[in-house]
């Protein structure tokens, strides 16, 4: 291994010995080689040590922190201990596809970008369908706050960004950290405020290069509902929206989640949130409305009806199943 190689892949796991060998695996097939990576156990983990080590590839480094912290503390960790000049994250139970870090070195290079924060679009694959996303990439001048909250449908949204995606200098990755024990939009979060410093643009890769697996059976962060949390998370990061983009977050993914309460006083509490710093358009009511309206499961049999979505056979391979932008 290279002792100053161009990337270094971090990637934080716990208790998961097959998927973060599955991701490893991906890494290390990487159509570019020179690559360091770097899996963060978040504490003791015998099995997930015993399964790296039989991998037997001098490229992985294994960094077993003595107690668990969560994964923004297990990305910091494997950030501070990167010996290249890029890192890029990828979740112990996604893929990359071969292309991925070559892609976007390539973009990151013709961007022009002092400091380049380098996405892609990812399919995501689930038991309805494969889709990709985000739908469509940012439009010029478009903040940025904006093009990852503001619907243009009801029933889905047209921006995203996911960790798995994200590759940038490791400097600024060192200089703005993850937020410790910030359980939802993480990602988020993050690309908001490395966005504030001095030369960062957000860049994209037009074709998916992450396959992000949502069809195991398995605890993932995006099935809790920790509404209050992040209703404050969002009040302190007011700075980083404009005040079309606070309102569509509130009356849509925050919604999402208070929803579940069935309280009155919630309904009426982030809507007034919305209403009092953001500035909410006509979709977002309509969007409100329904969130708090449908059960989750009408709402995803309407939205799946809109994009036109069906489910992939679950034989074919990946190559062949269906792919739809949604």
């Amino acid at each position: 291994m290279s002792p100053n190689p161009d990337v270094s892949v971090v990637i934080p796991t716990r208790f998961r010995p097959g998927l973060v060998v599955r991701a490893v695996r991906s890494a290390l097939a990487q159509t570019h080689r020179d690559l360091e990576v770097i899996v963060v156990v978040d504490g003791p983990d015998e099995a997930t040590e015993d399964a790296l080590a039989a991998l037997s590839d001098d490229r992985v480094r294994v960094l077993t922190l003595p107690e668990k912290g969560g994964a923004p503390n297990a990305r910091n960790r494997g950030a501070q201990a990167a010996r290249g000049a890029w890192v890029a994250y990828l979740d112990d139970d996604d893929e990359w596809l071969p292309s991925k870090l070559e892609v976007q070195l390539a973009a990151a290079a013709a961007s022009g970008a002092t400091v380049p924060v380098v996405a892609s679009r990812l399919i995501n694959r689930t038991p309805r369908a494969d889709s990709v996303m985000p739908r469509r990439l940012p439009g010029p001048g478009e903040p940025i706050s904006e093009y990852l909250t503001v619907r243009r449908g009801l029933f889905y949204g047209d921006g995203f960004i996911q960790t798995s995606t994200i590759m940038a200098p490791a400097s600024l990755f060192q200089r703005v950290p993850f937020t410790v024990g910030l359980r939802r939009q993480q990602e988020l979060d993050w690309t908001l405020r490395a966005l504030q410093q001095e030369g960062a643009a957000l860049v994209f890769a037009s074709e998916p290069l992450v396959l992000w697996h949502q069809d195991e059976d398995r605890d993932r962060i995006s099935l809790h509902s920790p509404w209050r949390e992040q209703l404050e998370w969002l009040r302190a990061s007011r700075p980083l929206f404009t005040r079309r983009a606070y309102a569509a977050f509130a009356m849509s993914v925050l919604s999402s989640m208070a929803a579940t309460t069935r309280s009155f006083s919630v309904f009426r509490e982030i809507l007034a949130e919305a209403r009092g710093h953001g500035r909410p358009g006509i979709i977002d009511y309509v969007t409100y409305l329904q969130i708090w309206a449908l059960p989750p499961g009408i709402r995803h049999q309407l939205r799946d009806k809109v994009l036109g979505r069906t489910a992939a056979p679950a034989s074919a391979p990946a190559s062949r199943q269906r792919v739809d932008v949604g």
